[in-house]
């Protein structure tokens, strides 16, 4: 394969196609995102208050320092932005019908991460407590297995792996 090619398709996926500001108004209408700078967490819960709601669950993934037995250093994320988003506002639809949930945002963040950076956040209000811990959990577990976002992680002695979200 043309190296020039491989490196365009990949910077391609470790960038979105939008603003910032649009890529949260998406987040914030439709439910799901992807992001290419660090997210801003208080923004996002913003989204979800609402009087309807006795309950506010969120929920933080950030890069680890190993996989396994083996030392991370640092990782990239890629997404395939336009499908990302339409199955992430699946996701959301699902998660409100089958939970009874009032609101949920979630963004995933793509391009290069260090450790401690802040890889996804997903956010539920409802009605009552367990119906926004159930609902974030299954929208996290969705997103990992079924939105197109890979990761390549680094290691200090051995090379760098390709894995799926759920790696």
């Amino acid at each position: 394969m043309d190296n020039h090619f491989e490196k365009s398709v990949h910077q391609g996926a470790m960038q979105i196609k939008r603003s910032a500001d649009d890529a949260y108004h998406l987040a914030i209408q439709d439910g799901f995102a992807l992001l290419d700078v660090a997210i801003d967490e208080p923004r996002l819960r913003k989204a979800l208050i609402d009087d309807r709601s006795g309950a506010v669950v969120s929920f933080d993934g950030r890069v680890r320092n190993h996989n396994n037995d083996s030392q991370v250093q640092r990782l990239t994320y890629y997404g395939y932005e336009a499908l990302a988003i339409n199955q992430g506002r699946l996701i959301i639809d699902q998660a409100k019908a089958q939970f009874g949930i009032v609101n949920a945002v979630a963004m995933h963040r793509i391009g290069a991460l260090e450790i401690g950076d802040m890889a996804i956040w997903v956010g539920v209000s409802a009605a009552h407590r367990d119906a926004a811990f159930d609902a974030c959990r299954w929208i996290l577990d969705t997103i990992k297995a079924d939105i197109p976002i890979w990761k390549q992680e680094y290691y200090p002695d051995e090379p760098s792996k390709w894995l799926s979200n759920n790696g």
